[in-house]
């Protein structure tokens, strides 16, 4: 609840205030609505927002193997950033993908991959109003190598028609 109140006032107030502004009323927000009397936690009332990304995903058509891997991505990055989908920064995802690419030496393609993910994830989270704004928007994309295939000349296109016609025949 706290945090949908939270975001409430950070949405009226995002036209009047600079990003940096808006980083002060947030870090505000939280620390008033911690010192308030509480009957209930925010983690007994909240919604599991990875279920419903992933339903919508389901309902634009990803195959049941993508929703799984946008799954396990997704739960595997909030556990191990260990904060509410909420309170996640920009820098606590940099600090993920990093740790990640260099602890398991995977790619730098498969970081894309991961964070392409927690990109649909968090704008689907703010276009819903779950959260005020996206900590992946200043994560940009990944550079990666890209492998330049040879083209074949028009004369080796020949060589390459005329080796396998006789094949062709022969299989007949």
């Amino acid at each position: 609840m706290y945090h949908q109140i939270i975001a409430a006032v950070e949405i009226a107030m995002a036209p009047h205030l600079s990003n940096e502004q808006l980083d002060i009323l947030h870090d505000t927000l939280v620390q008033a609505m911690q010192e308030l009397p509480s009957t209930t936690t925010v983690e007994e009332t909240a919604p599991d927002l990875v279920q419903i990304f992933l339903s919508a995903k389901r309902v634009e058509g990803c195959s049941d193997k993508t929703v799984l891997y946008y799954d396990s991505t997704i739960r595997n990055v909030l556990n191990a950033v260990g904060k509410d989908v909420r309170d996640v920064t920009t820098d606590d995802l940099r600090i993920y993908l990093d740790r990640y690419q260099s602890t398991n030496g995977v790619s730098k393609v498969t970081i894309d991959n991961i964070r392409r993910i927690l990109s649909s994830y968090f704008a689907w989270l703010e276009d819903e109003d779950y959260i005020t704004k996206s900590p992946v928007r200043r994560i940009h994309k990944v550079k990666t190598c890209k492998t330049v295939k040879e083209t074949y000349s028009d004369e080796a296109l020949e060589l390459m028609r005329a080796y396998a016609a006789p094949k062709r025949q022969l299989d007949r």
